[in-house]
């Protein structure tokens, strides 16, 4: 097939739409692999940073970008004019939820359209953004079929999701394991042509809904397991027990047990949102997803919890919340990252300020909050940690000497058992 010898060659010219945390990582990886390689991104910015070889993106070097992009093997655009040429096209946009927590899909809905209209036989199409099972066939395959080419046979149809880990040096998108589900067997096969010469495995499941329904398992776990943690730490505060301390015993188990941590709440694009997709599916059968309801909830109230912890403590200093000064440390939803996404912080940050306490943050790898919370950005330094009155960590970064944070200032609330292992001033310390 012409296809399946043009990967072989890598004289198939790939497209990826949606140049984001996900599409940039994958294109980059394409590119090394050989293939000349077209991102595609609504962004202008996006596209003009890539084309002057500056990375917006963390996990993608700036040397690396600016080396495919002389070598032509990386150009961007933000128009979808390259798509009547390209052999192969990932689709990576966004799958926020509405306000309601639906699955907001409009933008595959848009790509698929476009892709629909450039459509050509020979072509693989890879769906990658996370959705609900059920998306690549009942809402992709029918508007591309709709001028008359038919899957596994004029072109291929596949869904492999996106594993992408910001911020982690040891699991990259070159060395994580790639499901693929394809709408055919011989569409799952083309699939893997395209990603094996990327990707160091690809794992083929038996559908498109199979490949779908993994990636939601994966973070429906991940969400479940540290809501349940989160609830222990709520039980540990009331029987007076260091939830911690409780943990780390429990990890001792070598079997049987896997260690979760609580923490402020979750943030990214993937635990806070993809349960839900799993969800309101299900809601449309009629089944109601106990467990995803009851962990969203938790998981969902944790910022209320730390505001209060700091409200308490607050007290216990004679002060109130209303006119404190409060440093908050780490915005990033995860540490050493600049990934703001759904994280905790900002949650905190206004529900400190509507009880009218002074907020101010800093963290390392964000100097500019764009959130319409009027926050500003200070620096971490000694004047500063002894004139606030209360430091709460919702982030830590490996950066950050705790040691000397604890030495410096009135009262720490630490919801990351950030400071284990500090010695002295352990009465300034107050843990989820």
């Amino acid at each position: 097939m012409d296809l399946e010898r043009k990967i072989s060659d890598r004289s198939a010219l790939v497209a990826v739409i949606g140049l984001g945390y996900v599409g940039l990582p994958l294109a980059v990886e394409f590119a090394k692999a050989g293939f000349q390689v077209t991102g595609i991104d609504v962004n202008p910015l996006k596209v003009r940073m890539i084309t002057e070889g500056e990375s917006y993106i963390q996990d993608v070097a700036k040397e690396e970008l600016k080396s495919l992009g002389e070598r032509g093997l990386l150009v961007a655009v933000n128009n979808y004019e390259p798509l009547k040429k390209m052999d192969t096209i990932s689709i990576c946009v966004p799958t926020p939820l509405s306000k309601t927590k639906d699955p907001d899909i409009s933008c595959i809905i848009e790509v698929t359209k476009e892709i629909s209209k450039a459509l050509r036989p020979g072509q693989l199409i890879i769906l990658e953004s996370t959705t609900y099972p059920g998306t690549t066939d009942e809402v992709v395959l029918p508007e591309l079929e709709a001028r008359g080419l038919k899957v596994g046979k004029d072109f291929f149809l596949a869904f492999s999701p996106e594993r992408v880990d910001p911020g982690n040096t040891m699991y990259t998108t070159k060395n994580t394991p790639k499901i693929i589900g394809g709408v055919t067997p011989r569409c799952a096969h083309m699939a893997k042509e395209l990603y094996q010469v990327a990707v160091e495995k690809v794992v083929l499941v038996s559908s498109t809904k199979s490949a779908e329904m993994v990636k939601l398992l994966e973070n429906t776990f991940r969400a479940v397991n540290i809501a349940l943690v989160n609830e222990v730490a709520l039980m540990c505060h009331r029987l007076g027990i260091d939830v911690w301390e409780v943990i780390d015993a429990a990890a001792t188990k070598p079997f049987g047990f896997m260690p979760f941590y609580p923490g402020p709440g979750l943030g990214g694009h993937c635990i806070p949102i993809d349960p839900h997709y799993l969800a309101w599916k299900l809601k449309t059968l009629d089944y109601k997803a106990r467990f995803i309801e009851l962990a969203s909830e938790i998981n969902t109230n944790m910022p209320y919890y730390v505001v209060n912890k700091v409200a308490d403590a607050l007290n216990s200093f004679q002060k109130s919340v209303n006119g404190s000064r409060i440093l908050v440390l780490g915005i990033g939803y995860k540490r050493d990252i600049d990934d703001i996404r759904e994280s905790p912080a900002l949650d905190i940050i206004q529900l400190l300020q509507e009880k009218s306490a002074r907020v101010f943050y800093h963290d390392p790898y964000i100097h500019q909050l764009d959130e319409g919370l009027g926050v500003k950005y200070t620096p971490l330094e000694e004047k500063i940690v002894r004139e606030v009155d209360c430091v709460v960590i919702v982030t830590d970064h490996s950066q950050y000497d705790y040691q000397w944070l604890v030495d410096n200032a009135r009262l720490v609330i630490d919801t990351r058992n950030a400071t284990k292992g500090v010695q002295n001033g352990q009465e300034k310390i107050v843990k989820l």
